[in-house]
């Protein structure tokens, strides 16, 4: 078995290995994935959290799972309640919201529910809509629409990465990784 190429990145002063990966025919992408690695989640959310002091928001909301640990370390650096939409429907969530999206990594369609119990921290609420890495936009797109839906207000944007070329300069980021086009 050959070495895995990688891209190399520096993460709130963290250098790390990301491994490339093809996701669709010549389309290949660095993943990012935090779990487990405390120190990137520590330093990424003190990072975002400082540039996010003169925000508006009241809460946080973010997609499961692997912004949860930055989002959960996030919440405890500023003081503000979050919010995890699943992917999964489980009947205790009740009365749930979802929006549909289509993540670059699985090339598959996929729900987000907002949960009965926290539609009343979205509702009326300033949002901060956290995630580890926006790159198509399709998941933050449907994190908003169940902002709308919920009837709260996203007043900033986060993330640790925006990948690709698209305009991202709403996006309050640390880095921008790229997608790498076979040719």
């Amino acid at each position: 078995m050959s070495e895995r190429k990688t891209y190399t990145v520096e993460i709130a002063g963290l250098t790390r290995h990301l491994p490339l990966f093809e996701v669709a025919p010549g389309v290949t992408i660095a993943i990012f994935n935090m779990l487990g690695d405390t120190h990137v989640v520590k330093a990424a959310a003190a990072v975002l959290a400082e540039r996010l002091e003169n925000s508006t928001g009241t809460v946080l909301l973010t997609a499961e799972a692997k912004s949860m640990p930055l989002v959960y370390e996030m919440s405890a650096l500023m003081g503000l309640p979050y919010v995890v939409l699943r992917k999964t429907y489980k009947s205790y969530m009740g009365d749930a919201i979802s929006a549909e999206t289509v993540s670059i990594t699985t090339g598959a369609k996929q729900q987000l529910f907002l949960d009965e119990k926290d539609r009343a921290l979205v509702k009326g609420e300033k949002v901060i809509v956290i995630d580890d890495v926006i790159s198509t936009g399709s998941t933050l797109k449907g994190m908003q629409n169940v902002v709308d839906a919920a009837e709260g207000e996203t007043v900033d944007i986060a993330a640790v990465f925006t990948e690709g070329d698209a305009d991202w300069s709403h996006v309050v980021a640390l880095g921008n990784l790229p997608v790498i086009i076979a040719g």
